[in-house]
């Protein structure tokens, strides 16, 4: 059944139900926002009382691996109010006060496995402020502490937070919801011989108090608090951007990301003004668990996108365009993921156009759409449901909502609309989008209503009511996904069979340009490459290309997967040595997933996980865990 605006009509209940959301959502940007969206993975009651800022005192003890902090919490509350219900995960709290110093009573109930325990504290209407001293425990799950070892200095510790998805509360008492957004000041003091940073405006180097004060002055949700702590310097790229590292890195990173003030301006051209002020970012030590987290100010990155040659900087892309999806236009629960990241890989696409041509964004495209159609094989023998773009995650970790799902298919859908429409009318539409929404939260079913408002009912577009029944509420990839072309991507192609006849490396260059391949056009090389390979033939491709020994972490990481389903024992101890010392869960699940196929592979992976876990941040080992049971 359609109705007259093609929306499908088991949808219009829940179009209906975005009335009151809309209301909540036109406010300013710094003034509370009492949102009722029900959130499966907070316990927080937004409607009675809401955290609107945050002002953090904390002293770092690396030592014992904890947080002693207070939590001073500014609250919007309704008349009726009896409590205030925060998120909270193997905190031990120490006393809670309101603005008064009057110790307030509360209860910390029993924990979830996933969600922590719910923290209610007794309040009337009148209290404006509760105050929480607490202390983090050693198994924080968002807090990393690394020794000395660990790091690329090998001298002095390091610290890092990673708060996605549902984290924050494990170091910060706080409604630990995407859909509630908050502004934060912190007083953070640690020893003098490291700097800390944050998820707010920074320092550039080091002091001799110790202590040092952050603001983030726009609202940002719970999942996007960051804290980092380590021997760290910072050189700058432009006057409002700049990036960090410990000292061995530095350089080296300062020359990967030279090109990042052009980024930012590419992406304004896009889609309007960044609204963060700076954009920084930190290469923090191996074990981060993401390529890149897009806190706002500074992004985490990983050191496995330092290539050298700036062949993996699509990620920094990624990143930046977070700061208007995500960042500033939230995806209100973690059901509703893919207006994050599919608005986030289709703007970086974007980005990589116009920065290095449409044939190079056609190949991350190309590439995007292989790994997309390979997870969702694998999702659908397990679980259809979670091949479509809005999810069911009650019950579960919202990081199973992390995948090529919410990413891939997120972005296919947004290109196939671009496609559509025409490229003028959904740029101005998306531009529109980010600006009308800024700092407030977005559900799918609202942003389904916006895109028939704004877009569909404007143009006369060949789009009904199955167009959004499949893509967003049906399994797998639909018929009309956009099919990405690239030129480059069909000469890897007959170089891989002109290989297969006479494994001639001087044909390869001089009839297919190997030498001057890109990153990606390796990769979709040895994607290209037939199973069950052999002993033989891995040797030759090795000893012409040295894969095994590549400084570049996704062609080995690649490779990696060859060497294992094909027993290339020469490749092992690189194996080895990357999965020891290489945290990105991107990596890592698909390398012991391979080796789990077999019993001797099986033996080599709970071996080399045994040497490897310490490494590895809980976000990591809890996924290699499972597979390892």
């Amino acid at each position: 059944m359609k109705t007259k605006n093609n929306i499908p009509s088991q949808l219009i209940a829940l179009i209906l139900a975005m009335t009151l959301f809309s209301q909540c959502n036109s406010h300013k940007a710094n003034e509370p926002m009492n949102t009722v969206i029900k959130d499966n993975h907070s316990y927080a009651n937004p409607s009675e009382s809401i955290v609107t800022h945050l002002d953090w005192t904390a002293e770092l003890d690396f030592e014992k691996h904890i947080i002693a902090a207070t939590a001073k919490l500014t609250l919007d509350n309704t008349p009726q109010v009896k409590h205030v219900i925060l998120d909270t995960k193997g905190l031990n709290i120490v006393e809670i006060k309101n603005q008064d110093g009057e110790t307030l009573n509360y209860e910390l109930k029993p924990e979830d496995p996933i969600l922590g325990s719910a923290l209610l504290i007794e309040i009337d209407p009148e209290t404006t402020e509760v105050s929480i001293t607490y202390q983090t425990t050693p198994e924080a799950e968002a807090l990393q502490w690394l020794t000395p070892e660990q790091t690329q200095g090998k001298v002095k510790p390091f610290l890092f937070s990673q708060s996605q998805a549902i984290l924050a509360r494990s170091w910060i008492p706080i409604q630990d919801s995407p859909g509630i957004r908050f502004t934060y000041t912190a007083e953070v003091t640690v020893p003098r011989d490291l700097l800390p940073l944050m998820s707010a405006s920074n320092p550039v180097e080091k002091n001799t108090t110790g202590t040092y004060h952050f603001e983030m002055k726009q609202p940002i949700p719970a999942y996007l608090m960051a804290l980092t702590v380590g021997d760290i310097d910072f050189l700058p790229l432009g006057q409002r951007s700049g990036v960090y590292a410990e000292p061995s890195m530095l350089e080296k990173s300062a020359d990967e990301f030279e090109g990042l003030e052009n980024m930012i301006a590419a992406a304004e051209e896009l889609y309007g003004a960044y609204r963060w002020d700076r954009y920084d970012i930190i290469v923090l030590p191996p074990s981060f668990p993401f390529g890149g987290m897009e806190n706002p100010r500074l992004t985490f990155a990983t050191p496995t996108i330092i290539a050298g040659d700036k062949s993996l900087i699509s990620l920094v892309a990624h990143e930046l365009a977070h700061s208007w999806s995500g960042n500033l236009v939230t995806n209100a629960t973690w059901d509703d993921f893919w207006l994050n990241e599919g608005f986030t890989v289709y703007f970086e696409n974007r980005i990589m156009e116009s920065l290095y041509g449409r044939e190079y964004s056609e190949m991350l495209a190309m590439l995007s759409l292989q790994d997309l159609k390979a997870e969702i094989i694998e999702i659908s023998a397990t679980n259809p449901a979670d091949t479509h773009l809005k999810l069911n995650l009650d019950g579960r970790n919202p990081d199973d909502g992390l995948t090529a799902i919410a990413y891939d298919k997120g972005y296919f859908f947004l290109r196939l609309i671009e496609e559509t429409v025409g490229r003028e009318k959904w740029d101005a539409f998306v531009k529109n989008y980010f600006n009308t929404n800024a700092f407030k939260v977005m559900t799918t079913e609202e942003f389904v209503e916006i895109l028939q408002r704004d877009l569909i009912d404007e143009n006369t577009v060949g789009l009904d009511s199955t167009f959004y029944q499949q893509w967003i509420y049906g399994p797998e990839l639909p018929a009309n996904c956009p099919q990405p072309v690239s030129n480059k991507f069909d000469n890897v192609e007959k170089a891989l069979s002109n290989w297969q006849e006479n494994h001639d490396t001087v044909t390869l260059d001089s009839s297919y340009g190997s030498s001057q391949w890109s990153t990606h056009e390796w990769l979709h090389f040895i994607r290209l490459l037939p199973e069950n390979y052999g002993i033989e033939e891995m040797t030759l491709l090795d000893d012409a290309f040295d894969f095994t020994n590549s400084g570049n972490s996704e062609i080995f990481a690649l490779w990696a997967v060859q060497i294992i389903s094909n027993q290339y024992e020469a490749g092992y101890p690189n194996l080895e040595k990357f999965l020891v010392h290489t945290g990105r869960r991107k990596f890592l699940t698909p390398l012991y997933k391979e080796l789990i196929k077999t019993e001797e592979g099986t033996e080599m992976a709970r071996a080399i996980y045994q040497k490897a876990r310490p490494n590895y941040h809980s976000v990591a080992y809890n996924s290699i865990d499972a597979l390892l049971k």
